[in-house]
């Protein structure tokens, strides 16, 4: 890995797109709803939750994230297509991940494709900005 070819302010833009993404991905009329229903949340209880702590570290981890794959694709060959491969293949492993622990969890399979898909859309969303984004 040649660290010079971390492009930092690229790395920050595909973390927020996770935000994005997320919005969309779980609002109730996309895949929200039957997210909180297979999770067993209710409104209230999200609305109770501590929301600075949830976004905070899930823009932490977003930033991680999006900094360990662009180590992978600090190569000058990297380009938009090398960069949205690498992100679909970490989606694949941390796919692998959300349904290991969601079946010892005993969620359904609804709830891991929700989880695990929008892991794959987004980490591929974020290669693709950060190979395209030379």
């Amino acid at each position: 890995m040649n660290s010079s070819l971390v492009n930092w302010p690229a790395v920050l833009v595909a973390a927020l797109s996770a935000f994005a993404i997320g919005g969309v991905w779980y609002n109730p009329k996309v895949f929200g709803t039957a997210w909180m229903v297979d999770s067993k949340l209710s409104q209230e209880e999200i609305q109770k939750s501590n929301m600075a702590k949830t976004f905070g570290f899930t823009a932490l981890f977003a930033v991680i994230s999006s900094a360990n794959l662009a180590a992978f694709l600090a190569d000058p060959k990297t380009d938009l297509a090398r960069g949205a491969t690498a992100g679909f293949l970490a989606g694949i492993w941390t796919f692998g991940a959300i349904a290991t622990h969601s079946l010892f969890e005993m969620k359904s399979w609804r709830h891991i494709f929700i989880n695990g898909l929008y892991s794959m859309v987004s980490l591929t969303i974020m290669g693709a900005i950060l190979g395209a984004w030379r």
